[in-house]
């Protein structure tokens, strides 16, 4: 791999977990790392240690506008890469998502995440190279039950990532999808707040679930079964980052693995099983004590 330790990278996300272990490696590995967050005290604790830190919120045109227009100006137009990192997943069964909770899904996890790779994308083509890598999800080629908001954002991120790849043949400019499964963050408290923020719950042929699965997000520790660190992220992306060959995808951690195969070689009703399973022990009922 070469490496591009002077260019100039933009990661979205980077209050906790994948962003900010990205931005902290990457700093390390040399790379002048803009780390952009949507809270403004966030923004302020990166800035406090010594990031390139700007205000982003994904579902604002306006607030995209400024920071690519921010970041350009203090590049020349020298921007190398993007890692569009920023996401959340919005819990419930599909029949309890109203309009605006899958909607406010889509405006972060692929719309705002859309409209800045394409601002980005002018000055990459000016240049005759650049780096696009997304992060999406093991739940982006197999479904879990009471994630439906989220599988489809995650869903619909891979067929855009595959056609941007395919459109940019022969630009210079390489797209990547990175596929983690469980990584320790604030991924499960963020849910937990989306929930409560379009609650269902009360009316809901699903309440039982959704006290289980409230118990589940709202308990310390390790989510799942091997669950990596955060940091864990800088080996997919440092080559989608700096190998003349990037792959296409980058699957991360053992379940994310184990299911790409499983979904290429089980039926669907088998898959259908083995899916129902992993949905029905996470959100078992706790143990009275």
């Amino acid at each position: 791999m070469r490496t591009l330790s002077t260019s100039a990278i933009l990661l979205t996300g980077c209050s906790s977990g994948i962003g900010y272990a990205a931005a902290q490696g990457l700093r390390e590995r040399g790379y002048r790392v803009f780390a952009t967050a949507r809270r403004l005290e966030d923004v302020q604790a990166l800035a406090g240690e010594g990031f390139e830190a700007l205000q982003l919120d994904l579902t604002s045109s306006a607030s995209i506008d400024t920071t690519v227009g921010e970041v350009l100006a203090r590049t020349d137009g020298e921007l190398y890469a993007l890692f569009n990192n920023a996401g959340y997943g919005q819990p419930g069964a599909v029949e309890d998502l109203s309009r605006d909770a899958l909607r406010e899904q889509f405006e972060t996890n692929l719309f705002g995440l859309h409209e800045l790779t394409c601002r980005v994308l002018p000055a990459m083509r000016r240049r005759g190279r650049g780096r696009i890598v997304h992060n999406g999800s093991l739940l982006g080629y197999v479904a879990l039950r009471y994630r439906g908001a989220y599988n489809a954002s995650k869903f619909a991120l891979e067929g855009l990532t595959d056609t941007l790849r395919l459109e940019l043949v022969g630009t210079g400019i390489h797209v990547s999808l990175i596929e983690p499964g469980p990584i320790e963050s604030r991924f499960r408290q963020n849910a937990l707040q989306a929930f409560r923020r379009h609650d269902t719950a009360a009316g809901s042929v699903h309440a039982a679930t959704y006290r289980a699965m409230i118990a589940r997000l709202a308990k310390a520790g390790p989510a799942a079964p091997f669950t990596l660190p955060p940091a864990s992220i800088m080996k997919p992306l440092l080559h989608a980052m700096e190998s003349p060959r990037p792959r296409a995808r980058y699957r991360l951690t053992v379940p994310a693995h184990a299911f790409w195969a499983m979904k290429r070689l089980l039926p669907t009703a088998l898959l259908d099983r083995v899916l129902a399973g992993v949905s029905r022990e996470e959100n078992r009922p706790p143990k009275e004590i």
